[in-house]
């Protein structure tokens, strides 16, 4: 009897860690993955807006600035051979195209390294999870899960 009950201790401070910690670790590392796509979903925007200006010739251009709660002006840029771009922590630096393409092309490596930790950070977190519930499974002496068998995709 005090076994099973110890047992049953075990498998409440394990499923309680896997709740508690690891759980929220995986949202963190997902959200804050989410995040970095979203920044480089921008940059890659921004570079292929830069090249359709080089592109196309364009030195002047009329736009719709959000000013913010979605409310809109009309905005003439007299000459779009230099930009500002967000370089983080509110800085703006004044590029020409072909620096801000410079400093992009660094930013995307940055960013997809960045991506690269993140997902390496999930897969071990699930892991450790997979693991946990391994350990609660055996304390429980259940019978082990089944491999799915692999499909025929043909």
């Amino acid at each position: 009897m005090a076994a099973a009950r110890e047992r049953q201790e075990k498998v409440r401070k394990y499923e309680e860690f896997v709740d508690r910690r690891l759980k929220p670790d995986l949202a963190n590392a997902i959200a804050q993955r989410d995040k970095v796509f979203q920044q480089q979903k921008t940059f890659s925007d921004l570079k292929r807006n830069i090249e359709n200006l080089e592109k196309n010739g364009v030195t002047s251009m009329r736009s719709m600035i959000n000013l913010g709660s979605e409310v809109y002006m009309q905005a003439e840029v007299p000459d779009t051979r230099h930009i500002f771009v967000d370089i983080g922590l509110g800085f703006h630096v004044e590029f020409t195209w072909q620096e801000a393409l410079q400093f992009i092309s660094v930013r995307e490596a940055r960013l997809a390294s960045q991506i690269d930790e993140y997902t390496h950070l999930i897969a071990s977190i699930k892991a450790q999870i997979k693991l946990v519930c391994e350990g609660i499974r055996e304390l429980l002496q259940l019978p082990p899960e089944k491999e799915l068998a692999p499909r025929n995709t043909w």
